[in-house]
């Protein structure tokens, strides 16, 4: 795929080159950083690339370590981010899934310069990504540092933003989703939401700026939904604007919109991973992710797998079956996974390589040479196939099975998600 323009990699190459300008302390001055990091160039290429096994564009040398060890650091003749434009790296030319993994390492937390000016320059750089559909995100940790991956970019919806209990409305009316919160874990959400609770000056349409909190905004905005309420000590139900009686003696289903208020308000990278782990301690099956919160039974492809897939058309169907599912339109959700699944089939195809043998390989990787589960794979990669052509998923003809129940597309989804997430696994000869 090649989606990033000339003109963007010119910009990110403008941009190691010649610095960023931020404001600090009522003046502008450009700052640098190295995309190398800590690291010294060498180093770091080696992380991404074979440099033995590459040609040296120096006749003297017998391959492109030893071509550019002594171009940078014996001779230091080679101009800086010589590296972008080198024809060997593809990063010029190259597709976009080789460009953008050269991004992320950049910003990998073993070769990143942690006092420097990486976060400036991250931001800047998914700018500049972003016009053409990708950024570079926080795809998983390791000793609780951020690891960057890449995904399509799906710009933020600006329509009102609807709470837990809004969005699932029926579904908890018809107590398809049942949910109990102890009035200590009650307690220990309530102590962590008023960390966030923080009082700020805002400016209201005619100018007048006022101060204000957190938990002012967010009892705001549920009312656009509900009159906020909780039970008294006389057990009446009564409207209340106090955040400690609205978490404590309240819907479960309250509490819930009131952490996706509060993470909309939170400008912390930390509120996310903390309240999933006060969530994961107590039990509470439910995880919030992108600022929703969601039932970890329903929860989507592994983030540590997806960041694993490289072929841009898979990841964005991937990513886009997620969406619709998380909107709770299931029949888009599973059309689209459909879509990945057969886009998965071509993973491997080539000039000499079809559909048929693609698949073959991603089935050998997955059965591990063990027949048993060459066939359960290869069982399930034919009936998932025959369900695409029966069933009304992708294809619409009159003579195709209509689906209409939605717990049937529930069915479809968690089934063909599940061979899915399994297979991504196994891409490319990983042993996981």
């Amino acid at each position: 795929m090649n989606r990033i323009t000339e003109i963007t990699k010119r910009d990110i190459l403008d941009l190691f080159q010649n610095g960023l300008e931020i404001d600090e302390f009522f003046r502008t001055r450009t700052v640098t950083y190295n995309y190398y990091g800590r690291l010294e160039e060498i180093d770091f290429l080696k992380r991404l690339y074979d440099l033995e096994r590459m040609p040296s564009f120096d006749s003297r040398f017998a391959n492109a370590e030893q071509d550019i060890w002594q171009h940078t650091v014996n001779n230091d003749d080679y101009p800086y981010c010589w590296v972008f434009e080198d024809k060997r790296f593809n990063l010029q030319d190259g597709s976009d899934e080789v460009y953008l993994k050269f991004l992320c390492e950049v910003f990998h937390p073993a070769v990143r310069y942690d006092k420097g000016y990486w976060k400036e320059f991250l931001v800047a750089t998914n700018k500049l990504l972003q016009n053409d559909g990708y950024e570079i995100y926080p795809a998983e940790k390791i000793s609780n540092r951020d690891v960057y991956g890449w995904r399509i970019y799906q710009q933020e919806d600006n329509t009102l933003f609807i709470p837990y209990s809004q969005r699932n409305a029926k579904d908890i009316k018809a107590k398809k989703i049942v949910l109990s919160i102890k009035r200590k874990v009650r307690n220990q959400i309530y102590q962590f939401l008023e960390r966030y609770n923080i009082v700020y000056q805002a400016t209201d349409e005619t100018g007048w700026n006022y101060n204000t909190t957190v938990a002012e905004d967010v009892f705001n905005e549920i009312r656009q939904f509900y009159v906020p309420k909780c039970y008294n000590d006389k057990k009446e139900y009564v409207e209340t604007a106090d955040l400690q009686a609205f978490i404590l003696s309240n819907s479960p289903f309250c509490v819930l919109d009131a952490i996706e208020f509060f993470a909309k308000h939170s400008i912390s990278d930390d509120f996310e991973p903390q309240i999933n782990a006060i969530l994961k301690l107590n039990e509470i099956p439910f995880q919030l992710s992108k600022g929703k919160l969601m039932n970890t039974f329903d929860t989507q492809i592994n983030k540590n797998s997806l960041v694993s897939v490289q072929e841009v058309g898979l990841k964005e169907l991937l990513q886009e079956a997620s969406k619709y599912y998380d909107e709770n339109n299931l029949q888009i959700a599973v059309e689209k996974l459909w879509d990945a699944f057969e886009r998965l089939k071509t993973y491997y195809c080539s000039s000499t390589v079809d559909k048929k043998k693609s698949v073959n390989k991603i089935i050998m990787d997955m059965g591990n040479n063990q027949q048993p589960f060459l066939e359960l794979f290869e069982k399930e990669f034919h009936e998932l196939t025959i369900l695409g052509n029966n069933f009304r998923i992708r294809h619409h003809e009159t003579t195709k099975t209509d689906i209409q129940d939605k717990r049937h597309y529930e069915y479809f989804y968690k089934r063909c998600l599940s061979l899915i997430s399994t297979a991504i696994q196994y891409l490319d000869g990983r042993n996981l």
